[in-house]
């Protein structure tokens, strides 16, 4: 059977991870990547951002594990909090489930996330990033995803859409970024 978006992203995260690996979770919200990511580094770090803090407070309490470094700051930040080279990252767009639904990631501020994080990936690491693009402000950081990434070269990277043709449009899709030299 396919699997659905999310786990499918995980599993290309998980097939490249060892566990003394540097990670972000580029999108705390309530923490499930964090810990999806913990549970592969147990001697490594995560490095888990969110821009709110309820977001923040949440996950600390929910997964309180040692190796996640929960940041409140956004994305577009993290060449202000890792220096050395990251094996992976996961973003998940939109907005906090159950949370306030007007905050929602931004695709200038996602771009300047991914650029950052790609300069900080080893070769051979992946970047993997869910869309939801169900709402207004998604189908806008879609697009220009899609249009950023489509110009990135393939001497460097490797990008793959993920997706389901026979689902709405507003289906969650994935693009997954991998580091090839």
């Amino acid at each position: 059977m396919l699997k659905k978006i999310l786990p499918t992203a995980k599993e290309y995260i998980e097939e490249i991870i060892e566990p003394t690996d540097h990670v972000v979770d580029a999108t705390c919200g309530n923490g499930h990547d964090s810990q999806f990511l913990s549970s592969l580094v147990p001697k490594g770090t995560v490095y888990s951002f969110d821009i709110q803090k309820d977001a923040i407070l949440k996950a600390k309490e929910t997964y309180p594990a040692p190796n996640i470094h929960f940041i409140q700051d956004g994305h577009e930040n993290v060449d202000q909090y890792i220096q050395e080279n990251i094996k992976a990252a996961i973003f998940n767009l939109g907005y906090l489930p159950g949370g306030n639904k007007s905050i929602t990631t931004i695709p200038e501020t996602t771009v300047t996330a991914l650029n950052k994080l790609f300069t900080l990936l080893s070769v051979g690491g992946r970047i993997a990033i869910v869309v939801y693009h169900g709402h207004e402000s998604g189908k806008i950081e879609r697009d220009q995803l899609i249009n950023e990434l489509s110009k990135w070269p393939q001497d460097t990277c490797q990008v793959l859409e993920y997706k389901y043709i026979n689902q709405k449009n507003h289906a969650p899709f994935l693009l997954l970024i991998e580091k090839s030299a």
